[in-house]
C-alpha cells in the first residue's frame, strides 16, 4: 500500500508544470511552432499495444523527434532535471490526464464543395475532418483538379486542411489502350493513386497493369458488375472498398437472384436488394475469397458507417450533430430524391431494414473473419452521402468497427497504422513515434474506454457524483501544425448558422415569386 501511494504521489508531480511560466497551453491554433512539446501525454501508439505514459512528446518542426517517458521511480530520483525544456521558439500543450493518438486517416473521403448542385465551402468540410481528429484522408473521387490544388496547398501548410492523397475516380475508357492512356494522365498530373468504379474485366487487367507499372495505388469500389474480389486478387487491386464484390465472389450460382424487374439504375432497387446479398453468398466460398485476399495482400475497407439509414433510417435522419452542424446544402442532398445518389429512401420499410440487420451480421462477422486470417482492415466512411457528415461519419465508422467485435486497440490501429500501409505511408505516418510526422490527436478522456469521446460534440459522465460533459479532441496536430478543436467547431457552427439564414432568404424569395405567379 505504501508503494502505491508514493507511486501515485510521483504521479501527481510529473502531472504538475515544469515551471510556473509554463501553467497554461501556449500552443496557437493553425500556426506550426518551430518546436513544440505536449507535456504528460498518456501515449495510444496507433501499433495495436496498449497506452503507455506518461510522455513528453517533442515534435520540431513537422517530425516527432523525441519522446521521454516520464518513469515516476526514476524521476523521483532525478526530479524534472531529464525533462525537455522549453524556450523562446517552444510552444506548449499541456496533455495531463488525455490521450495522445496518431492522427486519425480516413482511407474512403471525397472532398465536395458542392451537394446538388449546391455550393457548399470546402473549408466547412476540411474544419470538421480536423475537429474529429483527421489529419489524412484519401480522396476516391472528387474534381481532381481541385482537389490536386488543395492537396498541394495542404502540404505547403497554406491551407488549413488534413493531408490529402488524390485517387481520382477513374472513367470509362472504351478498350484497354484507352485504359492505359488514362492511367498515364492521371500519373502525370500528379495524382496519387486511382479509384476503380463499374468497370469490365480486360479493362480493369490493363488499367491495373498500367499503374502497377508506374507505382499506383488502385482502389475497388466493386459494383453489381463484370468484375468482382477474384479479379481484385488476380490482378492486384490494392483495396476494395465498402463490401460488393466479395460476397458476389462467393455466390454459386454466380449471380444474385434478383427479381425479374430489378433495375441496378434504380438506387431503390440497388440498395433494397443489396440487402439481401451476404445471405445468398455460399460460406465455404466465402472462406475461399477471404483466404485468398490474404494472401494477395488485398487490403479492405468496409465503410459499415454509409449503409447504416438502411437498417436504421430513423437513427440517421436524427443524429444530434445535425442541429448545429449540418450545412443546408448537405441537408437538401440527404433528403429522399431520385436525383441524388444515395438519396434512395422512397418506401424502405421494416421489412428492408430488418434484411440489413442480418446483411451487418453477416457482413461484420466476414470482416473479423478476413482480420483473423491475416487480412488487412483499414477505417473509411464515404460521407456526404446516405445521412452520414463528414468526420463525424468515420467516428461511427470506429465504433461499428467495435460491434464487428474488433477490440478499441485493434479499432485504433485499422484507423492508423493499418491505412498507412493501405497508402503505402507506414514509414512515416500513422504511429506515435520519433522520426514519423508529427500528425497527432490530443483527446480529453480515454478511446480505448469509450470511443464516443473522440466525438466533437463531447460525452456526458458522472465524477464524484456530478454530472459533467467531456470529451472531444482538444488538438489536432496535422504536419506539426496545431488546431483547436472546439475553435474550430465553433467556427463551422458559425458558418452553418449564416448559411440557413441565407438559405431560409432565398426560400422565401421563391415562395413569393411562385405565390406572384397564381391566377
Amino acid at each position: 500500500m505504501r508503494a502505491r501511494a508514493l507511486f501515485a504521489t510521483l504521479l501527481i508531480t510529473l502531472a504538475a508544470p515544469v515551471s510556473a511560466a509554463r501553467s497554461q497551453t501556449t500552443a496557437v491554433s493553425g500556426k506550426r511552432p518551430a518546436r513544440l512539446i505536449i507535456r504528460n501525454a498518456i501515449v495510444e501508439d496507433g501499433n495495436g499495444t496498449p497506452a503507455k505514459g506518461p510522455y513528453d512528446i517533442v515534435v520540431v518542426g513537422n517530425t516527432i523527434t523525441q519522446m521521454f517517458a516520464l518513469d515516476p521511480v526514476a524521476l523521483g530520483r532525478a526530479g524534472t532535471s531529464r525533462r525537455p525544456k522549453a524556450d523562446a521558439n517552444t510552444a506548449e500543450i499541456d496533455a495531463t490526464g488525455k490521450y495522445v493518438l496518431p492522427g486519425l486517416i480516413n482511407a474512403h473521403a471525397h472532398m465536395q464543395d458542392e451537394r446538388g448542385g449546391e455550393a457548399q465551402p470546402i473549408s466547412y468540410e476540411f474544419k470538421i475532418w480536423l475537429a474529429c481528429g483527421i489529419t489524412t484522408v484519401r480522396d476516391v473521387g472528387s474534381d481532381t483538379r481541385k482537389a490536386l490544388a488543395w492537396r498541394d496547398s495542404s502540404n505547403a501548410g497554406t491551407l488549413e486542411a488534413p493531408r490529402i492523397f488524390v485517387y481520382p475516380m477513374f472513367g470509362r475508357p472504351t478498350n484497354a489502350d484507352s485504359a492505359r492512356a488514362h492511367v498515364r494522365e492521371l500519373e502525370a498530373m500528379g495524382a496519387d493513386g486511382i479509384k476503380l468504379l463499374g468497370i469490365d474485366r480486360d479493362i480493369m487487367q490493363a488499367t491495373e497493369d498500367e499503374a502497377h507499372k508506374l507505382g499506383m495505388r488502385v482502389a475497388h469500389h466493386v459494383g453489381v458488375e463484370e468484375t468482382n474480389a477474384w479479379d481484385d486478387i488476380h490482378f492486384g487491386t490494392t483495396s476494395i472498398e465498402h463490401w460488393y464484390g466479395i460476397p458476389d465472389a462467393a455466390l454459386l450460382d454466380g449471380v444474385q437472384h434478383f427479381p425479374s424487374y430489378y433495375n441496378y439504375n434504380n438506387e431503390t432497387d440497388r440498395f433494397r436488394w443489396a440487402g439481401h446479398l451476404w445471405r445468398e453468398a455460399d460460406p465455404a466460398r466465402l472462406q475461399m475469397v477471404l483466404d485468398s485476399m490474404v494472401a494477395h495482400h488485398v487490403a479492405w475497407d468496409p465503410t459499415f458507417d454509409i449503409y447504416e439509414a438502411s437498417r436504421d433510417l430513423q437513427r440517421a435522419q436524427t443524429q444530434p450533430w445535425f442541429k448545429d452542424y449540418l450545412y443546408p446544402a448537405l441537408e437538401d442532398y440527404f433528403r429522399p430524391d431520385p436525383k441524388n445518389h444515395g438519396s434512395y429512401f422512397f418506401g424502405w420499410t421494416s421489412t428492408d431494414e430488418t434484411f440489413w440487420k442480418e446483411n451487418y451480421r453477416i457482413w461484420m462477422a466476414a470482416v473479423r473473419d478476413f482480420a483473423r486470417k491475416g487480412g488487412l482492415v483499414g477505417v473509411g466512411d464515404d460521407a456526404g452521402f446516405i445521412y452520414q457528415m463528414y468526420g463525424f461519419g468515420l467516428l461511427r465508422e470506429l465504433e461499428l468497427h467495435q460491434e464487428a467485435g474488433f477490440q478499441p486497440i485493434t479499432v485504433i490501429e485499422q484507423a492508423t497504422h493499418n491505412n498507412a500501409l493501405i497508402l503505402g505511408k507506414a514509414d512515416e505516418l500513422g504511429r506515435v513515434r520519433p522520426g514519423f510526422k508529427a500528425d497527432l490527436i490530443v483527446v480529453n478522456g480515454n478511446p480505448l474506454e469509450n470511443l464516443k469521446v473522440l466525438y466533437p460534440t463531447g460525452v456526458d459522465d458522472i465524477k464524484d457524483g456530478k454530472p459533467i460533459h467531456t470529451g472531444g479532441v482538444e488538438w489536432t496536430i496535422k504536419d506539426g501544425i496545431p488546431y483547436h478543436g472546439p475553435t474550430l467547431m465553433r467556427e463551422v457552427k458559425q458558418m452553418v448558422a449564416e448559411a440557413r439564414l441565407h438559405h431560409a432568404g432565398q426560400a422565401g424569395k421563391q415562395r413569393s415569386l411562385d405565390d406572384d405567379d397564381q391566377p
